[in-house]
């Protein structure tokens, strides 16, 4: 009854301890102890899984009993270590204590220095696949059309390309802030304005704009699209409000020219470049509508009779004309009778009789 039996398959190694303190490591197959007060027990752990963990892994560390069986890895704090187990990526292992048992499985270790901070490596996608990675990396992904802004301890340090970019955690603060390089649009929707000449409106605008300096687009204001939209307002009061309604209506153009031109100076002060600021409604209340409406009525209806006089006197005025023409030709005034009588002959049955020997006779001639 004193003596104690402990198996140990092929794929463990067993764990010796006697009243708490680790003894040994003990190899596959039958051990017999003599154990008549039970002091004595036995861990058995499966060296199939690679990455060996234990509560007293120091003490069975310097005891030496991993030697040949494990590898031993004490990284520091700058340090991470890269675990791939018969060619296929394991773990990505944290600062600490490591051991990784080296008797079932071909174990290839890649000690890295973190200290960089940005980490690059052929196997990337792999890796961010394996154990730990969530814990020991940060993934930013900037995107086509878009740039990444890398600050280190709030220091900016370099303008990320468009890809995947990994960085260590625990070392230093990092932040990557996406900006979007493309070209950018929005409106500016029921501003209500008033005219030089007192009249409230309302009044839809767009701004398409891009970032032409990121560093300066975010360094300078907390939210840049926010202050762009702050300054195109500022600059649509300005403007609409030093011109009457009738030449905002008018010169609808030139207004959007002068507000692009204001939009544009102080967009630059943000890092940002305006491409084109247009004006796309202008909105009046309801009686301005009718007021209007009845003014551009009366306009054309005094345009139309103008034009008919114009054309009633051009008619008198041709008439005058061809009468003086008639009046010293009296064969041109015959011929103008007999077109007359033709016209209508034409429409009806008439009966023309001629009376004087002469006028046949002139007829005749001019027959």
């Amino acid at each position: 009854m004193a003596m104690r039996k402990f198996k140990i398959g092929a794929h463990e190694r067993g764990m010796l301890f006697q009243d708490g303190e680790f003894k040994c490591i003990l190899e596959p197959g039958r051990h017999w102890f003599f154990d008549p007060l039970y002091k004595i027990t036995v861990e058995t752990v499966s060296v199939r899984d690679v990455l060996f963990r234990h509560k007293d892994l120091d003490v069975i560390v310097k005891s030496g009993a991993l030697k040949g069986a494990a590898e031993v890895l004490d990284l520091k704090d700058e340090q991470r270590a890269l675990v791939w187990v018969d060619g296929r990526f394991e773990a990505v292992l944290k600062p600490g204590l490591h051991a990784l048992w080296t008797v079932f499985h071909t174990v290839t270790i890649l000690t890295v220095n973190a200290s960089n901070v940005l980490f690059d490596h052929a196997d990337m996608q792999a890796i961010l696949r394996g154990k730990g990675a969530a814990e020991a990396l940060d993934v930013y992904v900037v995107e086509q059309g878009q740039s990444g802004l890398f600050f280190r301890d709030g220091k900016f340090i370099s303008t990320l390309k468009p890809g995947t970019h990994v960085f260590w955690k625990g070392v230093d603060r990092v932040r990557v802030q996406v900006v979007d390089a493309r070209e950018l649009a929005f409106d500016i929707a029921g501003q209500e304005l008033m005219t030089a000449d007192k009249v409230t409106l309302r009044l839809n605008a767009v701004v398409t704009y891009r970032i032409a300096d990121a560093l300066k687009a975010v360094a300078t204001v907390d939210d840049y699209k926010q202050a762009l939209y702050r300054e195109a307002q500022l600059a649509l009061r300005a403007v609409i409000g030093s011109r009457e309604l009738d030449a905002l209506l008018v010169e609808k153009d030139a207004v959007a020219k002068e507000l692009e031109g204001l939009v544009k100076n102080r967009a630059a002060a943000l890092g940002l470049e305006v491409t084109a600021l247009g004006i796309r409604d202008v909105i009046l209340p309801g009686e301005m509508k009718d007021l209007l409406n009845k003014v551009t009525e009366a306009r054309k209806a005094a345009e139309a009779a103008l034009i008919t006089r114009r054309e009633e006197t051009a008619a008198m005025r041709m008439q005058a004309n061809t009468a003086k023409i008639l009046e010293t030709s009296p064969v041109l005034m015959r011929l103008r009778e007999l077109e007359v009588l033709e016209k209508i002959s034409g429409k009806s049955n008439l009966k023309i009789v001629l009376g004087e020997r002469g006028l046949v006779d002139r007829v005749s001639k001019m027959l």
